[in-house]
């Protein structure tokens, strides 16, 4: 018998050996920018270098729910493995347009033996996700746009007479409305509740309408560093990675405002009807164990999906910058922080996107 089961187990890993040499191709979406590399250099790389696959990028996770919707409605399916918020992944699941996942089967455990279902951060696997960080949207402002202090809290981005110039704001409700809210003074453990009533959803629109005429738009990550960095606007809502990037290896005088940070968690889904599943299943396997995710903490300041990957986070790769304050979890930026409720957008999201749409065009 252990014999037989010896052999088994080799078969079973010449099946995938033979799979990855079979297909030397996966195609994989994400964002682009400082968070690609920071993909490439933590996942993609080692794996091409262990399996000889090529792994070919995409930055269209920005329109990664109806890529995949039109893909999967032409039955033309071609991309493997999707980097995709976890609302939108709800959402793609519930529209049967992503596949589910066994996460004990498809994910490694951490090096103590803790099933990977008791090693990831709780509330972060989704039926058909799987996470790899966890990462704040937040504001953030150019030092030089203000004489003395600038910007604290919420409050004050609504304060145009106090700290003057233009907002830069991502062009969807998500965030921008719970924040309104919280603006106007809703408590942090009331704004979805109040954000589920008709009332609550115009006064977080009357809200928004006292700053909207000083409001210019973002769609793609790189743009707020942007703005801030030619002073377009003075303060923006970002992604703190990018901001940290910006600080880091531009060199340019950001500041971001921790006050209320809406933490996230983004990670891997795959499209249904793909035909590398072998493969797929090998990459994210070895892209999502403990050390490949504490790994990608070298190159940007996001946090790790994986509680056994967070002692390992150490030093910004080439530097003596630790990377562990600049985390959206450590526990001093967590003070005021807000968990994005992916439940309340998988049921609201689109009659809200649909109003929200209405209003910037208005």
């Amino acid at each position: 018998m252990k014999r037989f089961l010896l052999m088994t187990g080799s078969v079973a890993a010449l099946a995938v050996t033979g799979a990855v040499a079979q297909d030397q191709q996966l195609t994989i979406v994400s964002w682009g920018g400082a968070y690609s590399n920071s993909q490439q250099k933590a996942y993609h790389e080692p794996y091409e270098e262990k399996t000889g696959v090529e792994i070919l990028n995409e930055d269209k996770s920005a329109n990664a729910l109806a890529g995949i919707r039109a893909q999967v409605e032409a039955g033309n399916v071609t991309w493997d493995v999707v980097d995709m918020l976890q609302a939108d992944a709800q959402r793609a699941c519930d529209e049967g347009l992503i596949l589910e996942i066994d996460h004990n089967e498809w994910l490694e455990p951490a090096p103590d033996g803790t099933p990977a279902t008791e090693d990831f951060i709780e509330g972060t696997l989704g039926p058909c996700f799987i996470p790899q960080i966890l990462y704040a949207t937040m504001f953030a402002y150019n030092t030089e746009a203000f004489d003395g202090e600038g910007p604290k809290t919420v409050e004050d981005v609504w304060d145009l007479e106090k700290f003057p110039g233009t907002r830069s704001l991502q062009k969807i409700p998500q965030k921008n409305l719970e924040w309104a809210l919280l603006a106007d003074g809703v408590e942090v453990d009331q704004v979805y509740e109040v954000l589920a009533t008709r009332e609550g959803q115009d006064r977080a629109f009357a809200k928004l309408d006292e700053i909207k005429d000083n409001v210019i738009w973002w769609t793609e990550g790189a743009q707020p560093p942007q703005m801030l960095a030619d002073q377009e606007a003075a303060i923006a809502t970002a992604y703190n990675g990018r901001i940290f990037n910006a600080q880091v290896n531009e060199d340019q005088p950001f500041k971001i405002m921790w006050d209320h940070q809406m933490f996230e968690t983004d990670g891997w889904v795959v499209p249904v009807d793909t035909g590398n599943l072998d493969l797929i299943k090998d990459y994210i396997r070895f892209a999502t164990d403990t050390q490949r995710l504490a790994d990608q903490a070298k190159y940007i300041s996001y946090g790790p999906a994986r509680k056994s990957s967070a002692p390992l986070v150490g030093m910004l790769e080439g530097t003596d910058i630790d990377m562990k304050p600049h985390m959206p979890t450590n526990p001093e930026n967590l003070e005021t922080a807000i968990p994005f409720d992916v439940q309340f957008w998988a049921d609201y999201g689109d009659a809200l996107e649909e109003r929200f749409n209405a209003w910037v065009a208005g």
